[in-house]
């Protein structure tokens, strides 16, 4: 998994990844009720950081927001522009850890469904967070979802966890953790009528305070955190957080 660069995941399951999140709809109407009301309070155009298929930016937009998106995936943005609605988004193809590419300046940046971690070094990350710092206005925020890593899983230094199991599927993750690095080395595997498939998901996980460092070197402020989309209080034992940074106002 070494020679993985930021396209491989999205290419990989471009095809299937709305049906394979087809159960996260609760999910993704809670993300688009809570970044609405930010994206109306700060205003301007609002840019979602891998923004994939379009599962967030379409319904965002569809509630007559300006959305903009950027992925590394030509796959995922090719089935982005299929959709209805797709037309109201403005799209890039690229890395976003490097946002030089866009020249709007925004006032909500987001990252949901632990995309953070699809850059797999620290340099990538801290250079993303430089990169939003650039593009946000100032009073502008940043919106982090990420999972706060299980010291368990990481001690067994891999994980198998059985997805689903039908009488003609079965789907499974398998993980191999690198504490060194920092590294997951994870394979989504379904087993189904169509054959057997490998679907590779490298990430490089990071702990809420080692975000938060990322962020003041960039010049960005936690102002809140949760570990829901309902707000629901981050504690010792969430498994989710929900963090937003702002740059300050001048």
């Amino acid at each position: 998994m070494d020679a993985f660069d930021p396209a491989v995941y999205g290419d990989s399951v471009a095809e299937i990844y709305d049906e394979r999140l087809s159960e996260t709809q609760r999910e993704t109407n809670l993300t688009v009720d809570f970044l609405a009301p930010l994206a109306a309070e700060l205003g301007g155009p609002v840019l979602e950081l891998g923004i994939g298929t379009g599962r967030v930016a379409i319904p965002l937009a569809e509630r007559g927001f300006t959305v903009h998106g950027i992925d590394a995936s030509p796959k995922m943005l090719e089935k982005l522009r299929t959709k209805p609605g797709a037309e109201r988004i403005e799209a890039t193809l690229g890395d976003f850890s490097d946002l030089s590419a866009l020249h709007a300046s925004y006032g909500l940046i987001f990252l949901v469904f632990n995309t953070l971690f699809a850059l797999t070094t620290q340099e990538a990350q801290i250079r993303c967070f430089a990169s939003v710092a650039e593009r946000l206005r100032p009073g502008g925020k940043f919106v982090v979802h990420a999972f706060v890593p299980d010291p368990v899983r990481l001690a067994q230094r891999q994980y198998i966890e059985i997805r689903s199991v039908d009488v003609d599927s079965v789907r499974l993750n398998l993980s191999r953790y690198d504490p060194t690095i920092q590294k997951i080395s994870m394979v989504h595997l379904v087993i189904d009528a169509r054959g057997t498939h490998l679907y590779p998901v490298p990430m490089r996980y990071a702990y809420p305070a080692e975000i938060d460092l990322m962020a003041r070197l960039a010049g960005l402020v936690l102002r809140e955190r949760w570990s829901s989309y309902t707000r629901e209080p981050f504690a010792a034992d969430s498994r989710l957080h929900l963090s937003i940074y702002e740059r300050p106002a001048l």
